[in-house]
């Protein structure tokens, strides 16, 4: 039997080539659709985890409490809060008139008004002092606890689910202000019970609350795993596009964290607007900067990882960069990988030991990205034992790779578009590449 009546007519491989390539088509397009839902996806993760880890953490609350009370424009809000309420509840001219003599007693009121701003000056300079911070810091994290009580429906801290109020009680810091003031005892005995205390929830507002929490603690892990997910079955996908489709997600890393700290930026924005006098507005922009911080630390990090994603890509890729680095890391990584490998290690170690982002101070989050990190390196071993065998790898690189020839003598145009098929599955020539070459040896 002759080759001409085995092989496919030249028609009927380009057909089977345009079949493939439809294939293809519709698969990068699947592998596309999971990246963008992913990415998605992985938004609201962000959101809810930022959520979860500052509202609903006891110590993460404390912590941006602590940070708060030592910025200076919340000093000043707070002062002015603090001395309104005092004036608002003490008969402070009472308590004046009481200190001076007979004859002055009659400008106790006067007084009393034009002390008013001094007043607000001295307790600013009181709240930077350590102690009466250390009143305010307690006074929040009391008030949190009683808040994530009710959320999570428990009852603590006196606080019943069925018909709570939670409080924000800066009850300690008025009576402080006044001491500090010289206020007399007397008159700061008869502060109302509900004096420097802020409403920070009320038991009607607690039942779709409550459902919040709990929707964003499922989702603040679910959500998670199910970005994972999505994104690894695309690179599964990706049969002969692996490393793009890696690249592409790292771009998509990119672009997450980027939306992250946007979105940080116009929400912050619209909220203080719209929460805020324009008296308050700078203590406004303070407190949510430092209620957000954490936000803003998984946006950076999303946006490293999705940077280490896109240079690993490009590392193993095609390209001259790529290949120069592959071929000054092969001897150490093929004939010596104990020593690569205790390098990698104590690059790890080192950036556990600093910490930069929040998942590399978890158990989770250290052992996920040792993970992949053992994953790129052994994927990386892989393709240099291929590229530079053993006594090649300080060899001068090889000429540029040629376009495929178009006919090769004693070649059928079939054979040769299934010749570039297989290359093109196998990676070593791009989607253009294969239609050029095809189009030159219908030709």
């Amino acid at each position: 039997m002759t080759d001409s009546a085995t092989a496919p007519s030249p028609e009927a491989a380009s057909d089977a080539a345009v079949d493939g390539n439809r294939m293809r088509g519709r698969r990068r397009a699947l592998i596309w659709t999971l990246i963008v839902l992913a990415s998605l996806i992985g938004l609201g993760s962000i959101l809810t985890t930022w959520v979860h880890r500052q509202m609903l953490d006891n110590q993460s609350w404390k912590d941006a409490s602590a940070q708060l009370i030592q910025d200076p424009q919340v000093q000043e809000a707070l002062s002015v809060f603090l001395v309104n309420e005092l004036y608002d509840n003490v008969d402070v001219a009472s308590g004046l008139a009481q200190r001076l003599p007979d004859n002055l007693k009659p400008l106790a009121a006067t007084v009393t008004g034009a002390l008013r701003q001094p007043a607000t000056e001295a307790v600013q300079r009181l709240l930077a002092a350590p102690r009466i911070q250390q009143r305010w810091v307690d006074a929040n994290a009391v008030a949190h606890q009683k808040l994530v009580n009710v959320l999570e429906n428990k009852t603590g801290n006196g606080i019943s689910t069925g018909n709570g109020v939670v409080t924000l009680d800066l009850s300690e810091l008025v009576s402080e202000v006044g001491t500090a003031l010289g206020v007399p005892a007397s008159a700061l005995a008869k502060i109302p019970p509900d004096t420097g205390v802020i409403t920070v929830m009320r038991s009607d507002q607690l039942s779709a609350a409550q459902s919040a929490v709990q929707a964003v603690r499922v989702l603040s892990t679910g959500l998670l795993v199910l970005v994972l997910a999505l994104y690894a079955l695309a690179i599964y996908l990706a049969h002969g596009e692996r490393r793009q489709t890696v690249r592409n997600i790292g771009f998509a890393f990119v672009l997450v964290g980027l939306t992250v700290l946007v979105v940080r930026r116009v929400v912050g924005n619209y909220a203080v607007d719209a929460l805020t006098s324009p008296t308050g507005e700078r203590a406004g922009k303070e407190a949510w900067l430092i209620g957000s911080a954490i936000l803003s630390q998984i946006g950076w990090a999303t946006i490293l990882y999705g940077v280490v994603a896109v240079a690993g890509a490009i590392l193993a890729g095609p390209t001259a960069a790529g290949t120069a680095v592959r071929r000054r890391v092969a001897p150490v990584l093929n004939a010596r990988p104990g020593v690569a490998w205790a390098g990698v290690a104590a690059v790890f170690l080192v950036l556990i030991l600093w910490g930069p982002t929040h998942a590399l101070r978890t158990a989770w989050g250290i052992v996920l990205l040792g993970t992949l990190i053992a994953i790129g390196v052994v994927a990386l071993r892989h393709q240099t034992l291929r590229e530079f065998p053993a006594g090649q790898a300080d060899a001068a690189p090889p000429p540029p790779a040629r376009e495929p020839d178009a006919r090769p003598s004693g070649r059928s145009p079939a054979e040769e578009i299934a010749q570039l098929g297989e290359l093109r599955s196998a990676g070593s020539i791009t989607a253009e590449e294969f239609e050029r070459a095809k189009q030159i040896a219908l030709a």
